[in-house]
């Protein structure tokens, strides 16, 4: 699949752009703040129903404008489909495909991206939350209905946490909580399902993540991928230390329902004590090894971003094995500035064969020959015509 054009109006920096794209290689020149990861950004958002840089809509509506859209043209196999995203500052969003109303959870089904941004080195070196963010993103993209699970899951889960806060404000004791044994029931059919699909994920991703390692960073590493769960009694938000009984490879629906009721029990006291839901897939962690260290706190920077990349290429190979669609469209966002000669080259060499690949850069001998073929040229967000 590739975006054969592009169409923006009130997005970010841009009240209006327009733009033809190609096969292969596209490469986005300009100084740094003019809008190349903008453009690049509004594609994968129509994948993933999420920014890279950002956690609400409203930032991605330009300043002054009450709504951004974004339109784009697709190709594959010589069908094109036309989708379309209105992002709303005052109700809800809408989408199209082919001009027929559909619901924006749905746009992921007809485009497929694969972002990877200097933000990524986060994935590895920060924060849980951003390594469940990138599993769930790749969820949403493989089995479009997740969002909803995920959307019910997270409006399930601030309810029960409503309901302890006001537990523990009235100082009313567990057995006067007749009500929280409903949203437990609901929170564990919703998060087992979860749990069982991120499990299931990275088993699949273990093999490409481990073959990109190698691709990337031109040295053999064992790179290996385990999912670290809150329902076996890990804790890694609170940045503790990995407990071995808690790391699975998978875990089935049931199992995780069974274990996932029993943590609920377990926590009961200090849950209604913190006024919070101490267990379930917003706890969990996935763990990135290397050569069986954990990469976070033990990884060079270099290790690091090569695993990062494989993360990325891993999730790209995996779209590309199972979609109808084809290829992804790859976007390396102003990735080839932070890489030495030799992972510029690998890099180039990894991702020359995708039907499409979206870079930004603001220096363009920062990018190797082969993928400047088709060269775009942006300022104070506007794509410049040729010659300007």
């Amino acid at each position: 699949m590739f975006v054969a054009h592009l169409e923006l109006a009130d997005f970010r920096n841009y009240a209006n752009a327009s733009v033809a794209l190609v096969p292969g290689p596209n490469l986005f020149v300009g100084s740094n703040g003019q809008g190349k990861t903008n453009l690049v950004e509004s594609i994968t958002y129509l994948a993933t129903l999420g920014s890279h840089r950002v956690s609400s809509d409203h930032a991605l509506i330009r300043q002054g404008a009450d709504a951004a859209i974004v339109r784009a043209r697709l190709e594959h196999a010589g069908r094109q489909v036309l989708v379309e995203l209105q992002l709303n500052r005052q109700g809800a969003n809408r989408a199209q495909v082919n001009r027929a109303a559909v619901k924006p959870r749905d746009l992921p089904r007809n485009v497929q991206a694969v972002l990877f941004a200097p933000e990524d080195l986060a994935i590895v070196r920060g924060e849980p939350s951003g390594r469940r963010r990138f599993l769930d993103q790749l969820l949403v993209q493989l089995t479009p209905r997740m969002a909803g699970v995920l959307a019910d899951y997270e409006r399930v889960l601030k309810q029960r946490n409503t309901l302890l806060k006001s537990a523990r404000a009235a100082r009313v004791g567990g057995s006067g909580l007749a009500t929280l044994d409903v949203w437990d029931e609901r929170l564990v059919d919703l998060g087992s399902e979860i749990i069982e699909a991120r499990g299931a994920l990275v088993s699949s991703l273990r093999p490409f993540v481990a073959d990109a390692y190698s691709a990337v960073a031109g040295e053999v590493h064992e790179a290996e991928l385990a999912s670290e769960l809150s329902i076996l009694g890990a804790r890694p938000d609170d940045d503790t230390e990995v407990d071995a009984e808690s790391v699975r490879s998978e875990i089935d629906a049931a199992e995780a329902a069974s274990a996932f009721a029993e943590a609920l029990t377990r926590n009961r006291r200090a849950e209604l004590e913190r006024g919070l839901t101490l267990a379930g897939p917003h706890r969990d962690d996935l763990l990135l090894r290397l050569n069986g260290l954990p990469a976070r706190g033990y990884a060079s920077h270099g290790e690091s971003w090569s695993f990062a990349l494989a993360l990325r290429l891993a999730s790209a190979a995996l779209l590309r094995g199972t979609s109808p669609a084809g290829d992804p469209v790859l976007v390396l966002d102003d990735v080839f500035a932070e890489l030495d000669e030799g992972r510029r080259r690998r890099l180039a060499d990894a991702v020359r064969d995708y039907e499409q690949v979206l870079i930004t850069a603001a220096v363009e001998s920062d990018v190797p020959e082969p993928l400047a073929a088709h060269t775009v040229r942006i300022r104070g967000g506007r794509v410049l015509e040729e010659g300007e």
